[in-house]
């Protein structure tokens, strides 16, 4: 641990930044898997390729005007979309 109080200011806001990301991250998540329960219900399909696409771009966009890697955050974000899919694909399948 340092005792350098500058470098322990700096860490506690990413203590904080990691902390609203995860609970945000939650909360994508549970929306996500309602929709993952309304798919099965009324048989849509787990994904969703026209949408995944139209929310990259997007994404893209906003990482560009916020001075984000759009690369790094495409790659965020399909790594979240896999997920859901995969969570409405189990959905699918116990429904």
């Amino acid at each position: 641990m340092s005792d350098d109080p500058v470098l322990a200011g700096f860490r506690q806001s990413i203590d904080n930044i990691d902390a609203a990301m995860i609970h945000i991250l939650a909360e994508r998540f549970r929306i996500t898997q309602a929709v993952g329960a309304y798919k099965a219900e009324k048989k849509l399909p787990a994904s969703d390729p026209g949408r995944e696409e139209r929310q990259i771009a997007r994404l893209r966009a906003l990482a560009t005007d916020a001075k984000l890697d759009p690369e790094f955050s495409e790659k965020f974000l399909r790594f979240i979309i896999d997920e859901v899919i995969r969570h409405h694909e189990q959905a699918a399948a116990a429904g």
